[in-house]
C-alpha cells in the first residue's frame, strides 16, 4: 500500500531540515553514509525517484511540506568489499520489467536472515525497500519505514514473461508460483557461476558474482 502524508507514520515537526536533497533516490542515498539516523532532510525528487512514490510525494514537482517527519529506511549494499547505500530497490539479473522469452537464467543461491530461501535457476532477484521501480508497481508490499526488505525471486517460464510484464503496472503479477516473495533484514544473494547486472535504484552499477544487502532502519528522517 502507498505511504501518504496523514498515515501512521512519522511524528509533527516544526524544525528545519539539516539538509535538501534535490534529483533522483540515487542522489539521496549517495548522502547516507555517516549520517545520524536522526538527521532531518528534505526531499525534492526529480522525476526519476521511485522513492517518492512510496511515500506519497510527486516526482519532478514542487511538494509542500506538511511538517511531518518520517524515519525512513535504506540499505547498505556490499559487493566486493565494497560497501554502497541505496534507498529503493537493488536488482539483480534482468530487471522485472524488462524480462524476454529470451531472458537467461543462471543458477544463484539466495539467504534471507541467514536461512536459505532460494536454490536454482533465476532470472532476476529484486531486494525493495520501496514499491515501485521505473514506475511500476513491483513490490506492492514494500514499505520503507517498517524495517524490512522485501525479497523477490524470478523462475518464470518464458511464455509467461510477456504476461506477468503487463501486471507490473498495477502490482497484479503477484502471487506468482514462480514469483517466490518473502521478507528479512540481511539478504545474500550469490551467483554460482559466473556473474549478474546489478542496478541499485534505477542506475546499472556493472556486474557482481555475490552481494549482501541489509536494511538500516531507520537511516535518516524525512520532513514532508
Amino acid at each position: 500500500m502507498t505511504i501518504r502524508p496523514g498515515d501512521d507514520w512519522g511524528t509533527p515537526t516544526d524544525a528545519p531540515p539539516a539538509r535538501t536533497i534535490a534529483g533522483g533516490d540515487d542522489v539521496l542515498a549517495a548522502t547516507l553514509a555517516g549520517l545520524d539516523p536522526e538527521t532531518l532532510l528534505a526531499f525534492d525528487p526529480d522525476d526519476s525517484s521511485d522513492l517518492a512514490r512510496a511515500i506519497g510525494l510527486e516526482p519532478g514537482a514542487t511538494n509542500p511540506r506538511r511538517g511531518i517527519a518520517l524515519p525512513v529506511d535504506a540499505m547498505t549494499v556490499e559487493r566486493s568489499s565494497a560497501l554502497a547505500w541505496a534507498v529503493n530497490a537493488i536488482e539483480l539479473g534482468t530487471p522485472p520489467g524488462s524480462l524476454r522469452a529470451t531472458s537467461r537464467q543462471a543458477e544463484v543461491t539466495v539467504t534471507v536472515d541467514g536461512r536459505r530461501f532460494h536454490e536454482g535457476p533465476a532470472t532476476t532477484v529484486v531486494i525493495a525497500n520501496g514499491q515501485f521501480i521505473d514506475g511500476l508497481d513491483v513490490s506492492p508490499r514494500g514499505h520503507p519505514g517498517d524495517g524490512r526488505l522485501e525479497v523477490q525471486v524470478y523462475a518464470l517460464r518464458p511464455g509467461e514473461r510477456s504476461g506477468m510484464r503487463r501486471r507490473l503496472v498495477t502490482g497484479a503479477h503477484l502471487p506468482h508460483p514462480r514469483i517466490r516473495t518473502g521478507s528479512g533484514r540481511r539478504i545474500r544473494v550469490r551467483v554460482r557461476a559466473g556473474t549478474w547486472p546489478v542496478r541499485i535504484d534505477g542506475r546499472a552499477t556493472g556486474r557482481s558474482g555475490t552481494v549482501g544487502i541489509e536494511v538500516c532502519s531507520p537511516a535518516f528522517r524525512l520532513i514532508i
